[in-house]
C-alpha cells in the first residue's frame, strides 16, 4: 500500500472520528462544540490550549472527559502560590538497593508524565512554577540532575484560568503564553442548554464513554496533518496577518501602531496554517484556504498582542489575561 493510499485511509478515519467524537463527548458536554472542535483542532497540530473562563462553565469537565474518550492518560495539576517546579517535572530522591544496600539518586516522574495535563487555574501559582512546564511544552521532555527524560506521545496541555479574580494571581509570562496554540475564552450556556446541563447533573444516570481512537492512531493523524498540503497564498495570508499584528512592520494598519506595543511572532503563523490544515481535514476537505485560516486568528493571536496604554484608556483590550506591566498590582493586597 503505498502512502497515498495510506493517508486516503487516514482521511477517510479523521472524518468518521469528528462524528464518534462530538456523539460521546455529547454525552457529558453540553453546547460548547465551537471549543471543543478548537480543542479537536489543536490536539491534531500537537499545540497546547488556554481555556479562560469564569468558575462553574465545565472548564475542567471538558479536560476529564476528552481524555476519557480519546484513551488517553490524564493528571490534574492544581496550581497554587506554594507549588514548587518539582512537584510538576518530578524529583529525585536517594534510593536504597534493597539487596546490596547501596543508595544512589532515582528519579521519580511527575504528573507532567501524561498524555494530557491539565494545570488548573495555572495564573495562581509565581512565575518561576508556571516556567516549569515550558520545555516540557516545546521540546516534550523534561531535564532533571543533567538527564533528558522524554515525555509520552502524544503530549497536550490544556491550562485554565479564571479571568475575574486578579488579585493573588500571577500573569503568565510571555514566553509561556506564546507556547499555547489556543486562547479559548468559555461562554454562558444558552438557556436551553443550562436546562439540559441542570436536568442531566441533577439526576442518577450514569454516563458510560467509548474511546473513539487510540494513543497510536492519534500520533499517526499528527503526522497527517503536517503532511496536508497548503497553497502559497494561504500560508503568505497567514504570515502577513501575524505581521500585521506588529507595530513596527509595514503592514501593520494605523490603529495598530497606535494601540499595541508587541505582535504577534512566527509561531503564531506555524499556528495558523496547521490549524488552518486540522480544520479542512476536519470539514472533510483536502487543503486549507484563506477562510480556514480567518476563523482561528482570534484564538491564535489575542493572547499574542499585548496593547498599550492607549489601547486600555480607550477601552480597547485585545488580551484577557492581564499584561506583565499588571504583574506588580495583581499581587498587591487588598485596601479593604
Amino acid at each position: 500500500m503505498t502512502e497515498t493510499q495510506q493517508d486516503l485511509m487516514a482521511f477517510e478515519k479523521l472524518t468518521k472520528m469528528k462524528e464518534s467524537f462530538f456523539k460521546e463527548i455529547g454525552k457529558v458536554i453540553i453546547g460548547q462544540e465551537n471549543i471543543l472542535e478548537h480543542l479537536l483542532i489543536a490536539l491534531l497540530s500537537q499545540g497546547h490550549t488556554l481555556l479562560v473562563g469564569v468558575p462553574g462553565l465545565a472548564k475542567t469537565l471538558i479536560i476529564k472527559t476528552l481524555s476519557d474518550i480519546l484513551d488517553l492518560s490524564f493528571k490534574r495539576i492544581q496550581f497554587t502560590p506554594d507549588l514548587m517546579p518539582s512537584d510538576i517535572t518530578g524529583t529525585e530522591l536517594i534510593d536504597i538497593d534493597n539487596n546490596t544496600g547501596q543508595r544512589s539518586f532515582r528519579f521519580f516522574k511527575g504528573p507532567v508524565f501524561a498524555n494530557i495535563v491539565l494545570a488548573d487555574e495555572i495564573n495562581r501559582t509565581p512565575p518561576k512554577t508556571q516556567s516549569a512546564l515550558l520545555e516540557a511544552m516545546q521540546e516534550h521532555k523534561v531535564t532533571a540532575g543533567g538527564k533528558s527524560y522524554d515525555l509520552d506521545e502524544p503530549f497536550f496541555v490544556l491550562a485554565t484560568q479564571n479571568p475575574i479574580e486578579q488579585e493573588g494571581t500571577y500573569p503568565l509570562p510571555e514566553a509561556q503564553l506564546d507556547r499555547f496554540m489556543f486562547n479559548l475564552e468559555i461562554e454562558y450556556p444558552s438557556n436551553e442548554e443550562e436546562i439540559s446541563i441542570v436536568r442531566g447533573t441533577t439526576s442518577s444516570d450514569e454516563t458510560n464513554l467509548n474511546a473513539v481512537i487510540t494513543k497510536s492512531e492519534i500520533s499517526l493523524l499528527q503526522e497527517l496533518i503536517k503532511r496536508v498540503p497548503s497553497s502559497d497564498n494561504v500560508v503568505e495570508y497567514a504570515v502577513k496577518l501575524s505581521a500585521s499584528t506588529r507595530p513596527q512592520s509595514e503592514l501593520a494598519p494605523d490603529f495598530i501602531k497606535k494601540t499595541v506595543d508587541w505582535g504577534a511572532g512566527p509561531r503564531a503563523s506555524q499556528y495558523l496554517v496547521l490549524g488552518a490544515k486540522a480544520k479542512a481535514v476536519l470539514d472533510g476537505r483536502p487543503s486549507p484556504n484563506i477562510s480556514d485560516v480567518k476563523s482561528l486568528a482570534a484564538p491564535i493571536l489575542r493572547h499574542r498582542v499585548l496593547p498599550n496604554f492607549n489601547a486600555e484608556a480607550d477601552g480597547c483590550l485585545l488580551y484577557t489575561s492581564p499584561s506583565p506591566r499588571d504583574l506588580s498590582t495583581s499581587r498587591m493586597p487588598s485596601s479593604a
